[in-house]
């Protein structure tokens, strides 16, 4: 599994259309065969920052992720919503392994 956290500061007024258009997003992006989990969480204290925590099956499918039209959509939604150039960092799981065990 590939673990993908994508770090994103938005403008303080664009913080609830952000909210909604991510949200949107996720459900469709769940629905893919090669996304395992897809979270979109916010900071408590400070609520113009949130992390995307994607959770791909392979190494492949953050491209296939990103020729989706959903992905599309969100990606140019949000581009003049943000406060800053969005971040991510990669990581591959240690535990649990991909059959749910140590």
């Amino acid at each position: 599994m590939l673990i993908v956290q994508v770090f994103v500061h938005v403008r303080e007024d664009r913080v609830e259309a952000f909210k909604a258009a991510s949200m949107e997003n996720a459900r469709d992006s769940v629905r893919e065969p090669g996304i395992a989990r897809f979270d979109v969480v916010q900071q408590v204290d400070d609520p113009t920052r949130f992390v995307l925590v994607e959770v791909y099956r392979t190494p492949e499918d953050p491209a296939r992720h990103k020729e989706t039209a959903h992905y599309k959509t969100w990606r140019d939604a949000v581009e003049e919503m943000m406060a800053e150039p969005r971040t991510s960092i990669r990581y591959t799981n240690i535990f649990p392994d991909e059959n749910g065990w140590g």
